[in-house]
């Protein structure tokens, strides 16, 4: 059996790290390919060496183009690399547009198995929405995380027998890492106390590149910082500080609102663990946070994890000032306790994706 994995961004890699250990070990001949959609070290390079990730055996170079730019060279690379492997099936998680290659294996007849499938926030004015409807639509069989997520497909038309729900592998990478997390050195490095923090992230496109949601953001972290006295420990993205420091904003940051450069997951996760509250547009945080007991405010207007709403872990706050602001306080106002969604803490995701491909059952 020759597997080809595909992944390009951090969320990939983490998500995905167990299943490339088990895979290089279990399966005949196991290809890891990187797109080089995550181009820089910071959300790169320090993935792989802090979990013990061996080297891609190929890495695209379409990191730094522009969208179309960008595609063209990672789907003529995609190519390229199918014809050359020859895998019998090709495994990608998620949304990005390292995951849009699944067009291109399937264009060649090569079967696809998408993990986290079934996601739907249902506005596409969100680049990611359009990428996953793309993906569920062209592969052989989908891997959804949840019950939701299993329905959101069968909704729509997907055959049931080529739906396999998994759980979220996100539990067990971080049960599998809690004492690399556990040794973190981050709060002592950054001189923070236990729960005094907020900690932040925001990315994606539809907030980032458009200036009055950037403003609407900035200044919903300003109030915050005014009304709570605490900290903010921004995790800023390569794209949110290029358009700050481009005029891409006229808000000024208050003296308690601090940027830093991407954090290494073991870090990152530390400081999730011991946050006040998170805020942030990143999907990969609402699960963690839920996961860790933190409440965490969504700064978008939609989410494809209601699964975190509706046990009461995260809040969607919309990207108005106020509301961000007024949200945060909400959401610490009540104690950190909820039911954790079913699929959310399952324990062997990893052994049921490789068994599922290594059994070939994804030959339909």
């Amino acid at each position: 059996m020759r597997v080809m994995t595909v992944l390009g961004t951090r969320p990939e890699i983490i998500r995905l790290s167990l299943i490339i250990g088990k895979l290089d070990r279990l399966a005949a001949s196991h290809v890891l390919v990187h797109t080089g959609q995550n181009y820089t070290a910071s959300l790169n390079d320090v993935f792989f060496e802090e979990m013990g990730i061996r080297k891609p055996d190929h890495v695209m170079t379409g990191g730094s183009h522009s969208l179309g730019g960008q595609l063209s060279l990672m789907f003529g690379e995609m190519e390229r690399l199918l014809r050359l492997e020859k895998p019998d099936v090709v495994l990608l998680l998620g949304d990005t547009n390292s995951a849009l290659c699944a067009i291109v294996a399937e264009r060649m007849g090569i079967p696809v198995v998408h993990m986290e499938a079934g996601n739907r926030c249902y506005d596409l004015t969100v680049p990611e929405e359009k990428n996953r409807r793309i993906i569920d639509s062209v592969s052989t069989i989908n891997m959804p995380y949840t019950e939701y997520s299993k329905s959101n497909l069968l909704r729509e038309g997907f055959p049931a027998g080529r739906i396999v729900r998994t759980g979220n592998p996100i539990h067990e990478v971080m049960e599998h890492y809690k004492d690399r997390i556990a040794a973190s050195g981050i709060l002592e490095r950054l001189g923070l106390l236990e729960k005094e923090y907020v900690l932040v992230t925001t990315h994606r496109a539809e907030n980032v590149d458009v200036p009055a949601h950037l403003d609407g953001i900035l200044e919903g972290l300003n109030l915050i910082a005014d009304r709570s006295g605490k900290r903010l420990v921004c995790s800023i993205h390569p794209r949110t500080r290029s358009r700050i420091e481009s005029g891409g904003t006229a808000v000024s940051p208050h003296p308690l609102v601090e940027f830093h450069e991407p954090f290494g997951f073991f870090d990152f996760v530390r400081l999730e663990q011991s946050a006040w509250c998170a805020v942030s547009d990143s999907g990969t945080v609402q699960e963690e946070c839920c996961l860790l007991g933190v409440p965490t405010v969504t700064i978008r207007n939609t989410t494809e994890r209601p699964e975190t709403v509706d046990c009461g872990s995260n809040v969607v706050s919309g990207l108005r000032a106020g509301n961000i602001a007024d949200a945060v306080e909400v959401m610490t106002s009540l104690p950190p306790s909820w039911t954790l969604p079913a699929g959310y803490q399952s324990p062997d995701v990893s052994d049921i994706v490789v068994k599922y491909l290594l059994g070939g059952k994804w030959n339909v």
